[in-house]
């Protein structure tokens, strides 16, 4: 059962926390169903860039992008080359280290 490591971000897990979830799972089920509540707007259908992370270590272990997830990442706060969309990303049997960027796009709380 691969470990996703997450690295110390202030609002959703300030010392950082280490979760194993079965291959299979998408990063975004498995930090929320160990009580790591990253923001979701669309309810991971892949329409929002909300659960953006940026995968530190063991990126070409998942799965590959859609063009859906491309497209949309190219609308997420601090992208970077190994950014995912954490709904998307399905792990499969070796270990990753995710990081939470600090802010996010939430077109549905921001006022316009």
């Amino acid at each position: 059962m691969p470990l996703i490591k997450i690295l110390p971000h202030p609002e959703y897990c300030p010392e950082g926390a280490e979760v194993n979830a079965p291959a299979g799972t998408s990063i975004c089920e498995a930090l929320l169903d160990n009580n790591i509540n990253i923001e979701h707007a669309c309810d991971m259908s892949c329409a929002c860039t909300t659960c953006h992370v940026i995968v530190r270590e063991g990126f070409n272990s998942l799965n590959e992008m859609d063009e859906n997830e491309e497209d949309l990442l190219d609308r997420a706060w601090g992208l970077e080359p190994n950014s995912r969309l954490s709904c998307q990303a399905i792990l499969a049997q070796k270990d990753v280290t995710v990081e939470i960027p600090k802010y996010s796009i939430n077109y549905a709380k921001e006022k316009h």
